[in-house]
């Protein structure tokens, strides 16, 4: 059916042109969940505008060109340098979440989802008769879409080569030969295959690598989740409470320094303050309201009528894998923005921040592992200090007598450990597996 290796290219070509595409989109998809949909849907406003043809709407209401892609990463540098944006700006009481990790492509991406979908308010015409309104679900894809090309594809191929052998049947015939003595299908495609055995042979050895590389990388990926953020039942901007009210991380988090986990804090802590705030705005009244009927306070007396607040987790561990905020905090010394990113900054109620935003704060470790993936655990434990000087520095009990038993028993490779003037976390041990695993 397939003649020359030619054909095999184009054949090859576009597999990975529809691959591209099944990726991009979903790749679209993903983004928009983890990054948009928090305030913003396609069709409604909410509490961002919506975002169907939202590229269009920029584009013929006079804004700059690229200006919506500098509003995703960075709203108030747009709404400086576009009229445009400065008046998107005010629409909203509220200021939009700022996005410098997503590239222009990435941005794309979450457009072309968007775009992508049908407006379940869509009404289609019954006929002379009348008219009906059909309520249209909203897709969450449109994978069978390709799945149906595909299927319709192979078919005519697959047509395509009957007819073409029973062409040459028939012709054979003609020619006064033995229609029996023609091949079968399979003796046809290993003769197609030996007479092309040298391109079969490339062609199979490149599908071979690519799918062993693929295979490779998917089981590298196996919960790495950077820039992971699901949905919160409340809106928490941590810019606000840490960053312009100055509320100390440990306020709301009081186990970070005597626990294994820092904790959520309870509604009784929101009620602290929220007794006597209550919003500024509409919408800022709407979200504590929530954490008014979570605590069963009417505005002016407790209930006793509560509902409970269901956060979505956003650090997870694997069973297997023991962490203590703890020891990390008290012993080891570090700080909440090595893990978790500088929160007086961070918009978001909580995500698991990138590998290279984290190493653009100032007095962060850089590391390269994406974040909470084991290799990014041990290159910090290679790279942190316990202390910059001798362990006797640290004035603890506990590393006086690691001092003593080093100064005492093996001075050289204390020594060695201080050659490069601070005593690391690896080198007390901390590369060791049941430091990390049960």
């Amino acid at each position: 059916m397939i003649r020359k290796f030619t054909n095999w290219c184009v054949v090859a070509v576009t597999v990975m042109l529809t691959a591209a595409s099944f990726d991009v989109y979903s790749q679209g998809e993903t983004l928009f969940k983890n990054k948009c949909s928090t305030c913003h849907q396609i069709f409604k406003d909410g509490t961002g505008p919506k975002l169907y043809n939202v590229r269009e709407k920029w584009a013929s209401e006079g804004a700059k060109e690229g200006s919506i892609y500098a509003w995703v990463n960075n709203w108030q540098k747009a709404a400086a340098t576009d009229p445009y944006a400065e008046q998107v700006s005010k629409i909203k009481p509220t200021s939009m979440n700022q996005f410098p990790d997503l590239t222009k492509e990435d941005i794309d991406a979450i457009f072309n989802y968007v775009d992508a979908q049908q407006d379940p308010a869509t009404k289609v015409a019954e006929g002379p008769g009348g008219s009906t309104d059909v309520t249209v679900e909203q897709e969450s894809g449109n994978t069978w879409l390709w799945i149906v090309a595909g299927l319709i594809f192979v078919t005519i191929i697959l047509t395509l080569g009957g007819v073409r052998r029973q062409l040459s049947q028939a012709v054979a015939e003609k020619e006064g030969g033995n229609v029996n003595d023609y091949p079968s299908y399979g003796a046809e495609v290993r003769q197609w295959m030996w007479k092309n055995k040298i391109y079969v042979g490339i062609t199979g050895l490149v599908v071979t690598l690519a799918l062993l590389i693929m295979g490779i990388q998917a089981l590298g990926n196996i919960n790495v989740m950077e820039a992971y953020q699901p949905s919160q039942p409340i809106d928490f901007p941590h810019s606000v409470h840490a960053g312009i009210n100055g509320i100390d991380c440990k306020y709301c988090h009081n186990s970070a320094d005597k626990s294994r986990t820092a904790g959520i804090p309870t509604v009784n802590v929101c009620m602290n303050c929220h007794k006597q705030i209550s919003g500024n705005t509409p919408e800022q009244e709407a979200k504590i309201k929530k954490i008014y009927e979570a605590a069963g306070w009417d505005g002016s007396e407790y209930t006793g009528k509560t509902k409970p607040l269901v956060w979505n987790k956003v650090h997870v561990l694997p069973d297997h894998v023991y962490f203590s905020h703890q020891q990390h905090v008290v012993v080891g010394g570090v700080d909440c923005k090595q893990c978790h990113g500088d929160m007086t900054k961070q918009q978001q109620t909580a995500r698991i921040v990138p590998v290279e935003e984290l190493n653009k704060i100032e007095g962060n470790i850089p590391l390269t592992k994406p974040t909470l993936t084991m290799g990014w655990c041990i290159e910090c434990h290679s790279e942190k200090g316990i202390t910059d000087g001798p362990l006797s520095d640290k004035k603890s009990g506990y590393y006086d007598e690691i001092h003593r038993r080093l100064m005492n028993n093996d001075r050289t490779l204390y020594d060695k450990y201080l050659k490069d003037g601070k005593v690391t976390v690896r080198e007390l041990g901390g590369w060791e597996c049941a430091k990390c695993h049960y």
